[in-house]
């Protein structure tokens, strides 16, 4: 099979012919469509990702959809054929999905959604794991609970607004005037950060209360302004990029509580696999009823254009995700 192999940091991808994996037991053989790219692929590229433990030569992706080839022993989920998707490797020494195969614990799979293309599936697991796991398995979010995003035109940001909105929960993000209608197609109420004061924000649409969850994308600031949005009490704060040196006297003078994701962990780990699998279940039961669907940068990459790709991520210049044709 190809595939485009990292050689060194910071180094163009080189497209090489390598043998193609068998499934281990409960494993499944995909066939990739697509492959998801995203920001911590450029931070891995450049060696910046020291937590995704990841040493040249190596093959990179973390996303990707396509079609069951095989299935190993014991796998009774899926057969040849299935079109599935998921967050399959690209750390920790577990191959990528920058090639034409790849051999997955069909624990870590789910159904890809019927209304959805392969690109749209390619692009979801990452972003859909992260949000999932603050907003519902860490704050638990539900029904006419306030919800304050920060980027929520991001790709964890606007996979959280859809997710928040489809538990029943109102939305407000904290994004450019330019993302405004953006976010509003997906059910939040922008707030413009360039112009108006967290308190002022936070008196307008909490009546000075504070938000009952926060999910943080950003980090560095974000993360500090977060812990003085959130709602005295029973409010709750969860980031997804917590690391760093951050004062904690706000949350705690608020009688609050905070979460960190870390969505790697159970690749990494070798650990609840299943957990993953699960929550892709239930996104595409979502996406299937129409409540979750990805926004799409409308240029397409393949293995020749795929070093455009991960410049247009680092210049800004896309709109979207982006994904890789395989």
């Amino acid at each position: 099979m190809k595939a485009l192999v990292l050689k060194s940091y910071n180094t163009p991808f080189v497209l090489e012919e390598i043998e193609t994996p068998e499934p281990a037991a409960g494993q499944v053989l995909v066939k990739i469509v697509a492959s998801g790219v995203n920001p911590l692929d450029l931070k891995i590229k450049s060696g910046a990702a020291v937590h995704a433990q990841v040493t040249p030569p190596a093959i990179l992706g973390i996303d990707m959809a396509g079609l069951v080839e095989a299935v190993g022993k014991g796998v009774t989920s899926f057969n040849a054929g299935d079109e599935v998707y998921g967050m399959v490797g690209g750390v920790a020494g577990l191959p990528g999905t920058l090639a034409d195969y790849i051999s997955v614990d069909a624990n870590l799979l789910a159904r890809k959604p019927r209304n959805l293309s392969f690109r749209e599936a390619a692009a979801l697991p990452l972003i859909t794991i992260t949000a999932w796991e603050g907003l519902v398995d860490r704050a638990n979010v539900s029904k006419g609970r306030t919800v304050l995003v920060h980027g929520g035109a991001g790709g964890v940001g606007h996979v959280a607004i859809q997710l928040a909105r489809y538990k029943g929960a109102r939305v407000f993000t904290t994004v450019r005037p330019d993302k405004n209608e953006l976010v509003k197609s997906y059910g939040a109420t922008p707030i413009d950060y360039t112009t108006t004061g967290l308190e002022e924000y936070v008196q307008e649409y909490t009546n000075g209360e504070g938000f009952d969850i926060v999910l943080d994308t950003l980090g560095g600031a974000g993360l500090d302004h977060s812990f003085k949005a959130v709602k005295h009490y029973t409010g709750h704060v969860v980031s997804t990029l917590g690391w760093g040196t951050h004062s904690l006297a706000p949350l705690s003078f608020r009688g609050a509580t905070y979460s960190g994701v870390f969505t790697l962990y159970p690749l990494i780990s070798g650990q609840h696999h299943a957990a993953h699998g699960a929550i892709l279940t239930a996104a595409t039961h979502i996406a299937e009823v129409g409540k979750l669907r990805p926004l799409m940068d409308r240029k397409r990459y393949t293995f020749d254009t795929v070093e455009e790709a991960y410049l247009a991520i680092q210049n800004r210049t896309t709109c979207g995700k982006v994904v890789i044709d395989i």
